[in-house]
């Protein structure tokens, strides 16, 4: 099936700086694709891109079948919130909307009806009738997705929509985004810092480093693949706990450490590219009994970390 969005060899370059390298991914009409990466990672840079605000110096992509070598008709497809947008305060919510729906060619009194839906849709039609300057970040913030939605875009690119929000306002804003991607069926590109934002919302993750993608896939499958037995607890016999230890020493990659709490239970770490089973493998062939083996569960942090340079940003 042909995706919303196909991005193939997508590349931006600044003088000598690769800021997007090669960067390929699908997305189907509903999905919600997160993109991760550290300071510097080409997150900003590709929602630039495949808004047609910058033109790539390499590759391609399509939004619903055009290509990017239009961007006008690109443009009438994708829906934008900016990382920094700045907003008129002298003006109320609706008229905001009203105006950008005319810049799309909306009729005035349609274009009217269209933003009392779409600022009912953001949980703002209480403040409709405000003017700007009295919102809040936040209401701010569900305005420009609002004025996101005005072209009933296939795409949607929100670049950092929760920044500076608190955990009130980041949920709220979480649940528009799966009401774009779940009642709408638009292609939602969510630029983010915050992992646990991943993890609730997005059907699939990119993790950028570099400019370039270093891993892909569900949030399960990047975990599973990545973060998965990173660390674990072995029980053994107490008399075999120093025996055990001495072995994993020895292990390229492990440390291992002992509690006084649990003076049975060694805490395995391993590095690199081994598992905890590398170090399971170990203790059983030095014949030390495991009476039990537990494995960590795995989390989004962990993979960005073993995959990135930095903080999650």
């Amino acid at each position: 099936m042909v995706g919303a969005l196909e991005v193939e060899g997508l590349t931006k370059v600044f003088g000598r700086r690769v800021a997007v390298d090669g960067l390929s991914f699908t997305a189907r009409p509903g999905e919600v694709v997160g993109l991760l990466g550290p300071n510097g990672a080409g997150k900003t840079t590709t929602i630039r891109l495949l808004s047609t605000v910058l033109k790539p110096t390499d590759g391609r992509f399509a939004v619903a079948g055009v290509e990017s070598t239009e961007p006008a008709r690109i443009r009438r497809r994708v829906g934008v919130l900016p990382e920094s947008s700045g907003y008129p305060g002298y003006v109320t919510g609706t008229d905001y909307l009203v105006y950008h729906a005319r810049l799309f060619g909306v009729e005035r009194r349609a274009a009217a009806e269209l933003a009392g839906k779409l600022i009912a849709g953001v949980d703002l039609a209480e403040r409709a009738g405000s003017r700007i300057s009295t919102y809040s970040r936040g209401m701010r913030q569900r305005l420009g997705v609002a004025r996101a939605m005005v072209n009933d875009p296939d795409v949607v690119l929100l670049d950092e929509p929760t920044l500076g929000l608190d955990p009130a306002g980041q949920r709220q804003m979480l649940g528009i985004v799966r009401r774009i991607a779940g009642e709408r069926g638009a292609t939602v590109v969510l630029s983010t810092h915050m992992l646990h934002e991943v993890e609730q919302v997005c059907s699939r993750v990119l993790i950028l480093d570099g400019g370039k993608v270093v891993v892909s896939g569900t949030v399960d499958e990047v975990t599973r693949a990545v973060a998965v037995q990173r660390s674990g607890r072995l029980r053994v016999p107490p008399g075999l706990v120093e025996r055990a230890r001495e072995v994993l020493d020895d292990v390229s990659g492990v440390s291992c450490e002992v509690t006084r709490e649990r003076p049975d239970v060694i805490t395995v770490r391993v590095a690199g590219a081994g598992d905890t089973n590398t170090a399971l493998a170990a203790v059983l062939a030095a014949r030390v009994p495991v009476l039990a083996f537990e494995v960590d569960g795995a989390r989004l942090d962990d993979a960005f970390l073993a995959l990135t340079r930095g903080e999650p940003r």
